[in-house]
C-alpha cells in the first residue's frame, strides 16, 4: 500500500514503524505537519491508501479525516485520552502501560480502536521508556491495526469497549508544572525520581539548583553507600540509615551536597538523587530559549565548591556512573565488558578522553574478548551537540573550535578500538546508534544488536557535515567503496535486520535489549577459545591494511574536509546544529523523506495528478541538500 505519514517529527519511534512498514513491502512517504495546507498538498500529491500520524502535536484537518482513514498512534491504554498519557502513567508509577491505534475523528482520542498492544514500564525516563517499550509495542500495534485496513476490516468503537467492560483508561488533562512539582520537605526519593522521569526528555521539572531557577532532568538513584560516605565523610556526622540523614541533621531535604561526573546529589526525605541536567529559564531580554545542559556546565562556580564522589569503574549494580567495567566467566577465559551510558548518546570531548581512559583499562586486563555495550537507550549518537553550541555563547569559545575537539577526542577514541590487537573486540547495541557513534560500533572486530535497534550510519542530516571517526575506512571495509558511498548518501535509517542484510553488521538476536544482553555474554564467552586465532589473523589483516594505506592517512583525509565544514564558507552544519540544539520548528519535509515531493522523470510540473510507479518512486535519488 501507499502510507502517507504525518508527523512533528522524524523521531525514534516514527523511524521504527518507517523501516518496519517498508520492509513490509508498504511504499511510505512522510510529511511534517507544519500547517493545514502542507499537509492536504501531501495528501494530494501521494494519494495514500492510508494515512498513520505516528506523532503529532496538534489535530489532523478535518478535511484529511474526513475522506481518508487516518490512524492515530496513542501512547496509552484502551481508553485513555489527553495529551500527557505517558507523563501521567510514569509520575502514577504505573507497572502496566500500552499503546493505541485510533482513527481520527473530531474527538481527541475519542475515535475508533484499529489495535492496542500493552507494555511493562520499568523507572526510567519517559525518553527511554518512549524508545524501548512504546515504540516496541506501537510497532506490534501498528503492524495489526495496518493488516485489519489490508484485509478490508473495521475499527471498533470505543464506546462499545467500554460498554463491554474492562476499559480503565480515561481522560486526563496536560500537566501542568504544578502537578509535576517537587515538595522536597515531603516527596520520597521514588517520588521525586518519578516526576523527574515523567518529564524526561521534555518539558522537565520546574525547580531550582544553586537558587536559581531551571528545569530537571536526567535523575538516578543514589545508592546506600554513597549516602553513607556523604554521611561520613563529607558532613562527618555518622548516621545509621539513609533515613537518619535528616533526623541527625547531616543535611536538610533539598541540600546539594555532592558532585559525581557532570551530576549533583540533592538530598531527599529518605535517600537522595543524582541530578544530570538541567535547562535555565530566557532571561526577560533574551530572545533564544535556553537549551538542555549538563548541571556542571550551567553552574560551574558552585559546582567546583562541592565533595567529589568518584565512581569507581569497577563497581556494584547500584551505583550511579557513566561508565562502567566488569568481567565474567573464569580466569583464564574471562570476557571483559565496558558501558559507557552517556545521556541522550551524546559524547562530548571530555567524555571521549575519560572513556578512552577506560578503554585503555579494559586492554590492560587478562581477557581475550572485549564487549562494548554503550549505554541503555544508545550505544553512542557521536559528538554533543549541545555542548559544542554551548561554546558559541561563551566568551572567548567558538563552536567551530569545540567541535574540531570533540572530533579529534572521538577520533582518538575509535582509534583505540582500531588498534586493541590483543583482543577480540565486540560492540553490543543495546540501543541506536547514529554518525559517529555508528562508526564507533563498526571499529570492532564484531558488531552484534537486537531486532529493535535503529542505525543511522550517516551525517549529511546535520548540515551536510562530512564526519570522521576513520568512517573513510571502517565502511568500505565492510560494504565496499560503491555501497559504502550509497549509504552514506541514503540519509535513512536502517533496521538492524537490514543492517545485517547488507553485512553492515554481523549479527542480530534477542528478544529485546534484556534478552540480548545476557545472549551477548554467552557468544562472547563462546569466542575465548578461538580468540587467540582471531587475533592472529586480525593483527595480520591490520597490517596489510596499514601498509595498504595508513590509518593516519584517512584521518587526515577526512578531518581536511570536515574542517571545511566547521570554519568554511558554508555555514550548514552551524545552521543544521543550531536548529537541532534549539529544537526549531521544521519549515519543510526533506526530500528523502517526502517522496511525494520528487517530481518523476518527464512528469515537469504535473506532479499532483502522478501516482507513479513504486519502483520508480523506491529508486528516486535524492539531491544532496542543506535541509
Amino acid at each position: 500500500m501507499r502510507i502517507l505519514f504525518l508527523t512533528h517529527a522524524f523521531n525514534s519511534l516514527t523511524q521504527r514503524l518507517f523501516v518496519a512498514l517498508r520492509a513490509k513491502g508498504h511504499l511510505v512517504s512522510v510529511e511534517f505537519d507544519i500547517a493545514d495546507t502542507v499537509s492536504l498538498e501531501a495528501v494530494a500529491l501521494f494519494q495514500p491508501d492510508l494515512i498513520i500520524a505516528p506523532f503529532l502535536k496538534r489535530a489532523i484537518p478535518a478535511e484529511i479525516w474526513q475522506h481518508h482513514v487516518c490512524m492515530v498512534l496513542h501512547p496509552g491504554i484502551v481508553g485513555d485520552r489527553g495529551p500527557s498519557a505517558l507523563d501521567w502513567a510514569i509520575l502514577e508509577q504505573e507497572s502496566i502501560w500500552g499503546v493505541t491505534v485510533l482513527q481520527a475523528n473530531a474527538e481527541m482520542d475519542g475515535g475508533a480502536v484499529w489495535a492496542h498492544a500493552s507494555c511493562a514500564l520499568r523507572s526510567a525516563r519517559k525518553s527511554s521508556l518512549y524508545r524501548s517499550e512504546v515504540t516496541a509495542a506501537a510497532l506490534r500495534a501498528v503492524l495489526e491495526a495496518v493488516d485489519k485496513f489490508a484485509r478490508g476490516a473495521h475499527p471498533v468503537p470505543l464506546a462499545d469497549l467500554v460498554r463491554a467492560g474492562g476499559v480503565r483508561g480515561r481522560w486526563r488533562p496536560a500537566m501542568r508544572q504544578q502537578d509535576r512539582r517537587i515538595d522536597w520537605q515531603r516527596d520520597s526519593s521514588a517520588v521525586v525520581l518519578a516526576k523527574i522521569h515523567a518529564a524526561d526528555g521534555a518539558p522537565g521539572v520546574l525547580d531550582s539548583l544553586f537558587g536559581t531557577p531551571c528545569h530537571l532532568y536526567d535523575a538516578h538513584p543514589v545508592s546506600r553507600a554513597t549516602l553513607e560516605v556523604v554521611v561520613h565523610d563529607v558532613v562527618a556526622n555518622k548516621c545509621g540509615t539513609p533515613g537518619d540523614i535528616v533526623a541527625h541533621h547531616c543535611g536538610a531535604p533539598g541540600d546539594i551536597v555532592a558532585r559525581r561526573e557532570h551530576a549533583v546529589l540533592r538530598l531527599c526525605v529518605d535517600g537522595g538523587i543524582w541530578i544530570g541536567h538541567a535547562r535555565l529559564l530566557p532571561s526577560v531580554d533574551e530572545v533564544e530559549q535556553p537549551f538542555k545542559l549538563p548541571v556542571a556546565d550551567l553552574f560551574p562556580g558552585p559546582f567546583a565548591l562541592l565533595p567529589q564522589l568518584p565512581a569507581a569503574l569497577t563497581r556494584l549494580d547500584d551505583e550511579w556512573g557513566q561508565l562502567r567495567y566488569r568481567e565474567d566467566g573464569v580466569v583464564g577465559a574471562l570476557v571483559g565488558f565496558l558501558s559507557f551510558d552517556f545521556y541522550n548518546g551524546a559524547m562530548s570531548t571530555d567524555q571521549c578522553r575519560r572513556l578512552q581512559q577506560a578503554l585503555k583499562f579494559a586492554k590492560s586486563r587478562p581477557t581475550r574478548v572485549l564487549v562494548l555495550l554503550g549505554g541503555e537507550d544508545f550505544f553512542s549518537n557521536g559528538i554533543h551537540l549541545n555542548r559544542i553550541e554551548a561554546s558559541a555563547h561563551r566568551p572567548g569559545e567558538s563552536a567551530a573550535d569545540e567541535s574540531s575537539n570533540n572530533i579529534d577526542a572521538i577520533d582518538d577514541l575509535v582509534l583505540e578500538i582500531i588498534s586493541a590487537t590483543d583482543h577480540v573486540t565486540i560492540s553490543a547495541l543495546r540501543g541506536n546508534a547514529g554518525a559517529g557513534g555508528a562508526f564507533l560500533a563498526l571499529a570492532t572486530d564484531l558488531a552484534w544488536a537486537h531486532p529493535d535497534v535503529l542505525l543511522n550510519p550517516h551525517y549529511k542530516n546535520m548540515g551536510n557535515l562530512h564526519g570522521s571517526e576513520y568512517w573513510t575506512y571502517l565502511l568500505p571495509r565492510r560494504l565496499g567503496e560503491t555501497a559504502a558511498r550509497a549509504l552514506m548518501q541514503s540519509r535513512l535509517p536502517l533496521a538492524a535486520l537490514a543492517a545485517m542484510e547488507i553485512k553492515l553488521i554481523d549479527a542480530v538476536f534477542g528478544l529485546d535489549a534484556v534478552d540480548f544482553v545476557r545472549e551477548t555474554a554467552l557468544r562472547a564467552a563462546a569466542l575465548v577459545p578461538d580468540a587467540d586465532a582471531m587475533i592472529a589473523r586480525k593483527r595480520m589483516l591490520r597490517a596489510q591494511d596499514e601498509a595498504a594505506k595508513p590509518l593516519q592517512a584517512y584521518r587526515d583525509d577526512e578531518l581536511k574536509k570536515i574542517h571545511r565544514n566547521f570554519y568554511g564558507f558554508d555555514p550548514s552544519y552551524h545552521v543544521a546544529r543550531y536548529h537541532f540544539v534549539h529544537k526549531m520548528a521544521h519549515a519543510w519535509t526533506p526530500r528523502h523523506l517526502a517522496l511525494h515531493r520528487l517530481a518523476p522523470p518527464g512528469a515537469g510540473a504535473n506532479c499532483a495528478t502522478w501516482r507513479g510507479s513504486d519502483t520508480a518512486l523506491k529508486g528516486a535519488v535524492t539531491p544532496d541538500d542543506h535541509s
